[in-house]
């Protein structure tokens, strides 16, 4: 099969499939409803730099030649370039199954979990490219130690024999890998029932064939241990596991923390982030590199896109950061990392999907309420809709009103213009804003906006 169209390709996931198999010499051409909005424009430039051409989302671009359409699960059958598919007989498949095909022709790692999944593929990739492994990457995120790799920072198209991917659990799609290396970073509610997770998880651990990498400090990993007879365990939290972090403190440039008798340095903040890097430590650990070799890569690994980057800091002292967390769990270790560090907080939360809002409900609210102070503020525009026909019977503000309750400091404003004019009145010297929330990749231009209006 040499001719894919992508369908709904600007998306993270799928552009960074499509990139990978363009640089394997497949002819790859797509579309975005997003692109025929006028959105999300510079990956529409560099996808097309790297020679992927790019039509409206009207079916246009689906021809006789076309071997397969590649499909995000946000898809439905009524778009267009879909029904010209149906229409042609031409075969219909889901990222997930292609991105399967590609990674069984490597020795692949495959990092799963509902937090950490993007970090920790980034990291793991930095660690076999650093040590000469030349590993094909296919990430969700930028990593910032790669920022032009492939035009977007999220694939690294190596020629050497592993592959490191970041295994999806939403869509149940994580059941078509057949793994090298399995990793968990965690199991807590997110998209779907922990009852699903954890069948989705045990399959996933048990199909390893080398071994898998599981988290002391969630039980419902742990529960996983006898899945394979291959486990390795981190813990941060002084359970007993094969890799511990001791002693972890929070230095002005990232964390330090002691692993075995060596003190690391991570340029990054937050006990997740230890986690994470623990995991990438276990995980190559599994394919012949040694500790200390894991250790000399991370402490030069610059991080993702989004997870807790910081946009600047204004002439004012008002921190700016741009981070993707968007369930109860990632945003309650955001909120602890940066609690480490003095200043008060100025939250911009955009849940995202009716769906998963009514689903976590509870959870964003004890989370917010548990991590804030009194003194921080909490800001929540109305949910991202990204089409399609979900039912609308939820809104930010049942969460705010939920919250108001607590006597936390929080709004319901729609209107970012709103949200720029309060935000610009509140913050002073040593505040940190934090803009909050996924899938809307303009939430980073709005986090320059606020950057750039603090002066």
């Amino acid at each position: 099969m040499k001719n894919y169209f992508f369908c709904a390709v600007g998306g993270s996931g799928m552009s960074s499939l499509a990139l990978i198999l363009k640089s394997r010499g497949y002819d790859i051409s797509g579309s975005d409803r997003a692109f025929d909005n006028g959105e999300c424009l510079d990956k529409k430039l560099h996808l097309q730099q790297q020679g992927i051409q790019i039509f409206h989302q009207d079916g246009s671009g689906v021809t006789a030649q076309t071997d397969c359409v590649v499909v995000s699960t946000a898809v439905e059958e009524t778009i267009p370039d879909v029904m010209k598919a149906r229409e042609l007989n031409i075969p219909v498949k889901k990222r997930a199954e292609v991105l399967a095909e590609f990674f069984h022709l490597h020795n692949g790692l495959a990092v799963g979990g509902t937090s950490g999944k993007t970090t920790t593929t980034g990291m793991l990739g930095h660690i076999l490219k650093f040590n000469d492994v030349d590993p094909v990457v296919i990430n969700g995120g930028k990593m910032m130690n790669y920022p032009d790799s492939m035009g977007t920072g999220s694939v690294i198209a190596g020629k050497g024999t592993f592959c490191v991917i970041e295994a999806d659990e939403s869509d149940g799609s994580i059941e078509l890998y057949q793994p090298a290396v399995s990793i968990v970073t965690s199991i807590t509610l997110d998209h779907k029932p922990l009852e699903e997770l954890r069948l989705l998880f045990q399959d996933f651990v048990a199909k390893a064939s080398v071994g898998a990498v599981l988290n002391a400090d969630n039980a419902d990993c742990l529960a996983l241990k006898e899945c394979n007879n291959n486990v390795v365990t981190f813990s941060v939290q002084g359970n007993d596991a094969d890799l511990q972090a001791k002693n972890i403190t929070p230095v002005e440039n990232g964390t330090t923390f002691d692993l075995d008798d060596e003190r690391v340095f991570l340029p990054m903040i937050g006990k997740h982030n230890v986690a994470n890097a623990l995991t990438a430590i276990a995980a190559a650990e599994l394919i012949g590199i040694t500790r200390k070799q894991s250790i000399s890569a991370l402490a030069t690994f610059r991080g993702i896109h989004r997870r807790l980057e910081t946009i600047g800091i204004s002439k004012k002292g008002i921190t700016v950061i741009d981070d993707f967390a968007h369930n109860p769990e990632k945003i309650g270790a955001t909120l602890s990392a940066l609690k480490e560090y003095p200043g008060k907080l100025i939250i911009i939360y955009q849940p995202h999907g009716f769906k998963p809002t009514k689903m976590l409900k509870d959870g964003l609210i004890a989370t917010f309420d548990e991590k804030m102070d009194l003194d921080d503020t909490l800001i929540m525009p109305e949910i991202y809709y990204a089409g399609g026909t979900a039912s609308k019977d939820i809104s930010s503000a049942d969460l705010i009103n939920a919250l108001e309750k607590t006597g936390k400091r929080v709004h319901f404003i729609p209107d970012r213009k709103k949200i720029l004019h309060l935000v610009k009145a509140l913050a002073v010297k040593g505040d940190r804003i934090v803009v909050m929330g996924a899938r809307d990749e303009s939430l980073s231009d709005f986090a320059r906006e606020i950057f750039n209006s603090l002066g």
